[in-house]
């Protein structure tokens, strides 16, 4: 638990550093085991090749389990095209403990910019969670989205490269939503898109049941939730 402690404080301390504050708080333990419990804890650091300066807002640990709501979201990118052959992105965020789909960003291009706004519209309507689960694109990477969760006081956490299974929400709500909405209509315009698509995210938070959630939707299930803190 101390090593945990230091690794979230200090976040660019790798184990040797660790190792180091460990023997000068008096815990008499060798560096192998140091090592080991380093790495059962995923404490790795993650580097990266850019040397500009960024703002530690992310976490080594894995994400907190949520219980509560609001807590934990996670997001990524879906990609289609429109019948003319000109591609679109979708940005998904998701609540990761009621399943309920936030907000479909649509456009043409979605970059770090609209990434931002997405989250603040959200903002706006429930607030902002704790931590934020991504993988490592560019959009999530860059330096306007470090510096928004940092000054909001939101934690991003970074899957390990290669990983998606790591963000298995938000891989399991981009299968139905390609498997429902995008494999299932063919857009002739980005408005068009757009259009379908949010009708799509309202009825699937509103009337599609959800097994891992005891078959409710995800605002049945949101619902709930606040019952049992009301009650």
């Amino acid at each position: 638990m101390r090593m945990i402690e230091i690794a979230q404080s200090r976040p660019r301390f790798g184990q040797l550093r660790i190792h180091v504050l460990l023997r000068r708080e008096g815990f008499l333990v060798n560096f192998k085991r140091t090592r080991r419990i380093y790495r059962e804890e995923n404490l790795f650091v993650r580097t990266s090749p850019k040397r500009r300066r960024r703002v530690v807002t992310q976490l080594r640990a894995p994400p907190p389990t949520p219980v509560k709501l609001n807590q934990v979201w996670t997001m990524d990118f879906v990609h289609d095209q429109l019948d003319d052959g000109r591609k679109i992105r979708c940005l998904t965020l998701v609540d990761k403990l009621s399943r309920e789909c936030l907000r479909i960003e649509v456009d043409y291009k979605l970059k770090a910019q609209q990434v931002v706004q997405a989250l603040n519209f959200v903002k706006i309507e429930r607030g902002l969670p704790e931590v934020i689960c991504v993988d490592n694109g560019s959009e999530f990477t860059s330096l306007l989205l470090d510096q928004w969760a940092y000054f909001q006081g939101v934690k991003l956490h970074f899957i390990k490269p290669g990983k998606p299974v790591e963000n298995g929400h938000i891989e399991s709500f981009n299968g139905k939503f390609r498997d429902e909405c995008l494999n299932s209509h063919l857009f002739n315009s980005i408005s068009h898109a757009q259009d379908e698509i949010e009708r799509w995210r309202i009825d699937y938070n509103n009337w599609r049941p959800h097994t891992s959630i005891g078959n409710l939707t995800p605002r049945e299930f949101a619902r709930r939730k606040m019952q049992q803190l009301t009650a």
